[in-house]
């Protein structure tokens, strides 16, 4: 996710370069034919390419806002799993003690159970993290495997969602505490509960990972937008050869004008295009590498460790 105030000029550029070079060759080219070669036959109304720039703005502006709306549920479904993170924490704390009677395992048994399952939560947003970015297969070794115990890290790995399989581990262990009685009914219904909460953003996040942006949209505002860049010029070119009275040289203030109401119409299609997939690791994206990190150094603050991870700093004004 870009986090400086302002966009770099080196961004904007890298964007819309290649854009804006068609845009300013074609242009000149159209003014060239009308001006020095006298082709007027290029020229067309003003009006029917106002009404057509009209409804490209419509449509463009549906696209760009249907492309807000996913990132900005990308990023709410994380804000969920960041407060049900803390909120597992708390409850395992709370929840996962000796039995009533004082009758139970070690303490030190109780603090390292409380340890794997926060562990096995650190995991898990990790290895959603990583299966939403297809990143598993390189990085699971070193993102993931070093919060489970190997044998359990080794089997998830190998499997087609391992987000899904680690919770069905921690539902496993809770099966295993209350036949214990290490947990009540009550809170073993409680964590489980949480569970869920956990699967129910997991499964909005796939959501909108598996279910591109309908292409129908996002191809034809591509074309819509380029179609209309092709027109401008030629409803443009007779405006300011007659309208403007100042002499033959003045057609060509039409280039500059042009190619700048071409590129802002572009610029907002790129916008909406470039926020249509939240979770590519992309430099517009969510930021979950900086999330899963503070869920670490939160749920480990609460187990009283005290080395702890740096957190993640932006790089080049990129949170990734």
């Amino acid at each position: 996710m870009y986090v400086r105030k302002n966009l770099r000029w080196e961004v904007v550029w890298q964007l819309t370069r290649r854009s804006l070079l068609i845009f300013t060759v074609y242009n000149t080219l159209i003014c060239l034919l009308y001006g020095p070669f006298n082709v007027h036959i290029l020229d067309i109304p003003w009006q029917p390419v106002a009404l057509l720039g009209t409804a490209v703005a419509f449509y463009i502006g549906f696209k760009s806002n249907g492309s807000y709306d996913r990132f900005w549920e990308g990023r709410q479904l994380w804000g969920s799993i960041v407060n049900t993170s803390r909120v597992w924490a708390i409850r395992t704390f709370d929840f996962v003690q000796a039995t009533p009677d004082g009758v139970g395992p070690d303490p030190r048994y109780i603090t390292e159970l409380h340890r794997r399952l926060l562990y096995r939560q650190i995991a898990w947003v990790n290895a959603l993290r990583l299966h939403l970015r297809r990143q598993t297969a390189q990085l699971w070794d070193t993102e993931v495997a070093p919060f489970l115990p190997p044998n359990e890290a080794e089997q998830a790995k190998n499997l087609s969602n391992p987000p899904t399989h680690l919770l069905r581990r921690q539902s496993v262990e809770l099966r295993e505490l209350y036949k214990r009685g290490l947990l009540t009914e009550f809170r073993q219904v409680a964590l489980m509960q949480t569970i869920q909460d956990l699967l129910n953003a997991q499964g909005g996040c796939e959501r909108i990972k598996n279910t591109p942006f309908p292409r129908q949209f996002a191809y034809f505002s591509f074309v819509f937008v380029w179609v209309f860049a092709a027109i401008l010029p030629l409803g443009l070119v007779e405006e300011f050869d007659s309208r403007l009275a100042l002499g033959q040289y003045h057609v060509w203030l039409m280039v500059p004008f042009s190619v700048l109401v071409s590129w802002v119409f572009n610029v907002i299609e790129v916008v909406g295009h470039t926020s249509e997939n939240p979770f590519e690791n992309d430099i517009y994206d969510v930021p979950m590498t900086s999330i899963c990190r503070n869920i670490e150094i939160d749920l480990r603050e609460l187990l009283e460790e005290t080395e702890m991870p740096p957190k993640i700093e932006a790089v080049n004004d990129v949170m990734y």
